[in-house]
């Protein structure tokens, strides 16, 4: 267990009485004051308030540490840290950024090894792999998963279905198109999918793209976007657009969810946030909503589940990191953990074993009352991947973070789909930026 600012003796054995997880962190004795800078793009208020309970049971066992939560944003956090980075001024812990960000500045010597953190955790006690997105060129981690989220489930509503006549969950993207097609009308658009200039545009349409069977990198991270699946999902991408509504040509996370959430469109893709947003905010709606993993081109393709890897990292910069490490431990502790899973539940799966068979885990209003969906959720995301691990046989990719954040990806979305550009010089112009990101 770390020994950190303010941390007695007393603390140390209280800590290991209730259970935390930081035996193993290395020793590290000082006496003055210490603040942790905590930065998160979570930060709806139910999380928030869990947050706060991790916060208190840290500080009453580390009397010498503050712990400061400051709330970023799923599209700001890039230029937010860049200028911490750039300033030396950063925060002390981040959490819930996608692991190829966390890769991307690993690379870059802004972020410290966290194998300790996961040894202090517990490595037995994470489903198998789940680390290995984590994994560095240099062999070490550089962080550990928050939790598992499964991005892209594609959510249906069954009144809307029976009343179209539709009998089943489509498998299939023309099952998917004939269905929102069936159940558009009164004022209901058939999906919320993205064609905004922004990283849920790209990250949803490179699931499309391996849904057709292609590939935006070679397993040995050669530029491969110039492919068959990539010309079939623009196809059937554009072939959507009339069936979203007409401001989706701005939509990212927020816009896309609240679309489904509100009634506005017939199928939603989402995470898990889906089922608290339904119950709080339209419960007319919860007791006939439920979710299927993405269909794909045809049925012979395997589904392809956008698992981000929320993700807890400690930058290099920080000059609390041994307290950073003990805090980042800390989020572990089953209380603090199950109370941060239960404000967005679903949503933020469990990365350990242990948490998820833990009755005070399925103690949960949502879980109970969609076990199906959130089971289905759970095993898609553990098989899940994102542009950093693309697959089980790809290298992990740390210029995957760079290559979202040019928005390459979305303007190749918006050349052809909203300009209706040439395909083939539009995927010419995406290749060779992604190249120039890659070579740079």
């Amino acid at each position: 267990m770390t020994f950190t600012a303010g941390m007695t003796r007393r603390s140390l054995l209280a800590g290991l009485a209730a259970g935390t997880v930081l035996t193993g962190l290395p020793r590290r004795a000082a006496a003055q004051e210490v603040t942790l800078r905590w930065w998160s793009p979570q930060g709806a208020p139910a999380q928030v308030e869990a947050y706060k309970f991790q916060i208190a049971a840290f500080e009453a066992l580390n009397p010498g540490i503050k712990v400061l939560f400051e709330t970023t944003s799923d599209e700001g956090y890039a230029p937010q840290l860049a200028a911490a980075f750039a300033s030396g001024e950063v925060p002390d812990i981040v959490t819930h950024l996608p692991s190829f960000s966390v890769q991307t500045y690993y690379s870059n010597g802004l972020v410290e090894p966290f194998d300790d953190v996961i040894a202090a955790i517990g490595a037995d006690d994470y489903y198998p792999g789940a680390n290995d997105v984590f994994r560095t060129a240099d062999g070490k981690y550089c962080g550990t998963g928050i939790g598992n989220t499964a991005a892209n489930m594609l959510w249906l509503r069954r009144d809307l279905m029976e009343a179209a006549g539709v009998a089943q969950a489509p498998r299939t993207w023309d099952e998917l198109r004939a269905a929102c097609q069936a159940m558009q009308g009164g004022g209901i658009f058939g999906a919320p999918l993205p064609y905004g200039q922004n990283s849920m545009t790209s990250l949803i349409f490179i699931g499309f793209i391996h849904q057709a069977g292609g590939q935006v990198f070679t397993p040995d991270l050669q530029v491969a976007i110039d492919n068959e699946g990539t010309r079939n999902a623009l196809e059937f991408y554009k072939s959507m657009r009339e069936l979203c509504p007409p401001g989706a040509t701005n939509y990212s996370w927020g816009e896309s969810l609240t679309a489904f959430v509100s009634g506005a469109t017939a199928t939603g893709i989402y995470a898990g946030r889906v089922l608290a947003n339904v119950t709080e905010q339209n419960p007319a709606i919860a007791d006939s909503v439920t979710c299927t993993v993405y269909p794909t081109i045809s049925a012979d393709v395997t589904p392809w589940t956008f698992n981000d890897f929320p993700s807890v990292f400690i930058p290099a910069q920080s000059k609390n990191k041994d307290a950073a490490k003990a805090f980042a431990a800390f989020l572990f502790n089953p209380e603090g953990y199950i109370k941060q899973l239960h404000a967005a539940p679903g949503h933020v799966l469990p990365v350990l074993k242990s948490i998820n068979e833990n009755p005070a885990y399925k103690a949960n209003a949502i879980i109970e009352k969609f076990p199906a969906e959130v089971e289905l959720m759970a095993n898609a995301a553990a098989g899940g991947f994102n542009l950093g691990f693309e697959s089980a046989g790809h290298k992990s990719n740390d210029k995957a973070g760079e290559v979202i954040a040019s928005n390459a990806i979305a303007d190749l979305v918006q050349r052809v789909v909203l300009n209706g550009e040439d395909v083939d010089a539009s995927i010419g112009t995406c290749s060779k930026a992604i190249e120039d990101i890659m070579k740079a």
